[in-house]
């Protein structure tokens, strides 16, 4: 199977000045998914703009033809099924059925306490995934829901008429915990994974290698226990994390040697950021664009 490469567009940009360009062009160099953080602010660009997922990304439909839409990733740090549910569905349909919906526990960032609540520890975000998961796999696949859960509930919500995509719009569930890992398994159409947080941070590349080997080993067994192949899942790597950082687009070379040896691991779409100038993700914008021009044929 050939390797996909999308990238992730930061909402950044006022939407005229720049914002739609950016979106435009990723189509035109031919990226299989566009993605943008469906965050609140976001590390050190919190005092500076920062424009809401779902309406960007409605706004890119609107810009765009062929070029799928996503989010990576949503978190219930801020969201409520029932509510999210309604929005997707309209965004699905303001795409023509072109939009994923990236999803994961969420972290201890700025989204955690912006509604005022009291920050969760890592076991009261599993336990919330746990139970938003579910319900919004129901609310986007069924035209009336009504469930009573401990921290998630719906009365007798409506989303007709659904998702264009059926049963509903694809799921790409974050995970590297065996509780996350299952909910990739029975509700993911894919499973998304920046490696893992130790080896990113201490470890070398070949570290960083070995975790993401294990990470999908452990969800392998995941689909064996849900009786799913997990051949059948598609897994997505968010790079910028490893320990390779944003060396991996100083060149063509560079990129598909890191490409290819993470396709040997199993995974059959990269994510790379669009550069940005003085931030984690600066890179030049020439080189980047030559490599979503090239590599991909190198690595079919």
């Amino acid at each position: 199977m050939s390797l996909r490469l999308s990238t992730v567009i930061l909402p950044v940009d006022r939407w005229h000045e720049g914002g739609r360009a950016k979106w435009q062009r990723a189509e035109e160099l031919g990226f299989h998914t566009a993605y943008t953080y469906d965050h609140l602010s976001w590390r050190s660009f919190r005092d500076g703009p920062w424009f809401g997922a779902l309406p960007t990304l409605t706004a890119a439909a609107t810009a765009t033809d062929r070029l799928r839409l996503g989010t990576l990733v949503t978190s219930p740090n801020f969201r409520h099924p029932v509510t999210l549910a309604k929005e997707l569905i309209s965004l699905d349909d303001v795409s023509g059925g072109r939009i994923t919906l990236g999803i994961g526990a969420g972290g201890s960032g700025f989204d955690a306490t912006a509604l005022g609540q009291e920050l969760w520890t890592p076991r009261e975000r599993a336990d919330r995934f746990a139970e938003f998961v579910p319900l919004l796999d129901r609310l986007l696949t069924e035209d009336a829901v009504s469930q009573r859960g401990t921290f998630y509930s719906a009365e007798e919500a409506r989303d007709i008429p659904g998702c264009v995509q059926r049963p509903r719009l694809p799921f790409a569930v974050a995970a590297t915990g065996p509780r996350g890992l299952r909910l990739a398994a029975r509700h993911g159409q894919a499973w998304v994974t920046t490696g893992d947080p130790r080896s990113n941070e201490e470890g070398t590349p070949e570290q960083a290698t070995e975790a993401l080997r294990g990470q999908i080993a452990r969800l392998g067994t995941a689909c064996e226990e849900a009786g799913r192949d997990v051949a059948g899942l598609e897994k997505i790597l968010l790079t910028g994390f490893t320990p390779e950082g944003s060396r991996l687009l100083d060149s063509v070379d560079a990129f598909v040697e890191f490409a290819g040896r993470h396709q040997e691991l199993g995974f059959t779409e990269i994510v790379v950021h669009w550069p940005i100038a003085d931030s984690d993700f600066a890179a030049d914008q020439a080189v980047f664009e030559k490599i979503a021009a090239e590599a991909a044929a190198q690595l079919s």
